[in-house]
């Protein structure tokens, strides 16, 4: 099932359900995330957030994007979903039963991508429309981008808390 970005509300995914993505994204790992919420703003709308420290040939070209541990995130969640509505985390490893928590409150969904697949990854992006706090670095900045048929993604955290790590 291909979803359409931004999703308002996740809450009809399901635990397994396998999809795939199109429309804008961002990534945001450990330094991106702790200034958003330190700052309270994201440069970018996070409406899904993708965990991942892109590599980008020339500014443009995104020739590896594989996922990085989410669970290094957890303690941003609640302000992403609150804050920023975000209703889509993607990353690899899962998230924490407090994270869960506040995926049912707010009806979001974590969305697993298969480890060291990062050139697959990359196949989906078709565009960088814009790198933001590039001062953070190529791995940390936020990376705005355009996805078509990006994935494969297992629901692996649903807004019922439910969790495929457990």
């Amino acid at each position: 099932m291909n979803i359409e970005l931004p999703l308002k509300d996740a809450r009809d995914l399901k635990l397994g359900d396998i999809v795939t993505l199109s429309g804008e994204l961002i990534t945001m790992r450990d330094r991106a995330s702790r200034r958003a919420a330190e700052n309270g703003e994201v440069p970018a709308p996070a409406h899904t957030v993708y965990h991942c420290g892109p590599l980008v040939k020339n500014g443009s070209k995104v020739v590896s994007a594989g996922p990085t541990t989410s669970a290094r995130l957890n303690d941003y969640t609640r302000t992403m979903a609150e804050k920023f509505g975000t209703r889509i985390f993607i990353g690899k490893g899962g998230m924490s039963r407090e994270s869960g928590k506040v995926f049912e409150e707010f009806g979001c969904a974590y969305l697993a991508f298969t480890g060291g697949a990062g050139a697959l990854a990359a196949r989906g992006i078709k565009e960088v429309k814009a790198v933001l706090w590039e001062d953070l670095g190529m791995a940390e900045a936020v990376w705005q981008l355009l996805v078509e048929d990006f994935g494969p993604l297992v629901v692996a955290m649903d807004a019922t808390a439910g969790s495929l790590y457990k």
